[in-house]
């Protein structure tokens, strides 16, 4: 029957619906918390009352709305330029060009078969110092994504990594405490670095500017981050722009060199 044609799904009919959903998901997920979910919202609105008024024939708002959308592409690149350049950072930053990268994903391989130049155990026992004696730090780690960007505001070191030198950087009378501290393999490559710091609405008011530029950073790169609170010693680490819960360091050593892997 001609009126049940529209329930003739193929395979690749499901595959388009998936993906569609998928692309809303992220898109979602992308300007959640932020203004730009309101613009979103208004933009829909929009849309939606120029399908009304073409509906009701309304020829003079049809036609205004009409060209309001018309130019709507361009617009949206203006508006949601930092959302599209986070979700094509996201896209490019799959790594599934290593071999390794690709097959960490199947569940057959266990955390001890992976491994990592960058000496984490190092980094935390820095980090659990730093956070018994209150010492505020900033410590970013790069993976695909470049942060040469970033590096440029600093001071460029190369340093191999040791609890004694991170903790020597991040010193409260040490010249070289503001700002990060950029890890590249086992290696300081920057210090007193200045980071883009995010302006997600819904970071917890807790959270002073280092936390905000570890979500900066995080948003903008694949980099990894890991902060020390100067107010409650507290060690929190950040990717993609979120902040990742851990029972303990142990646990938060796996989790960094599996992300790292």
């Amino acid at each position: 029957m001609d009126f049940l044609d529209f329930l003739d799904f193929k395979l690749i009919d499901i595959i388009d619906i998936v993906l569609v959903a998928f692309l809303f998901y992220y898109v979602y997920k992308l300007v959640k918390g932020t203004v730009a979910i309101n613009i979103l919202i208004g933009i829909i609105i929009v849309y939606l009352i120029w399908l009304l008024t073409k509906a009701l024939q309304m020829e003079l708002l049809s036609n205004i709305f009409g060209a309001f959308i018309s130019g709507g592409v361009f617009a949206l690149i203006v508006v949601f330029q930092q959302e599209i350049r986070k979700f094509l950072l996201m896209v490019g930053s799959t790594n599934f060009a290593s071999k390794r990268a690709f097959v960490k994903h199947f569940k057959f391989l266990k955390n001890k078969q992976l491994t990592t130049n960058t000496d984490v155990n190092a980094i935390l026992a820095a980090c659990e110092k730093m956070g018994a004696t209150k010492t505020g730090a900033i410590i970013v780690l790069e993976r695909n994504n470049s942060l040469d960007f970033v590096k440029g505001s600093g001071d460029k070191m190369n340093i191999e990594i040791t609890a004694p030198i991170l903790e020597s950087i991040f010193f409260k009378n040490s010249p070289l405490h503001d700002g990060a501290a950029i890890i590249q393999d086992n290696y300081v490559v920057a210090t007193r670095v200045i980071l883009p710091v995010s302006n997600e609405r819904n970071i917890p008011l807790r959270f002073g500017l280092r936390h905000r530029a570890a979500v900066g950073i995080t948003e903008k790169t694949d980099a990894l981050a890991l902060v020390v609170s100067e107010e409650t010693g507290q060690i929190s680490y950040i990717k993609n722009g979120e902040f990742v819960l851990f029972k303990d360091l142990s646990e938060l050593a796996n989790t960094i060199t599996r992300d790292l892997t």
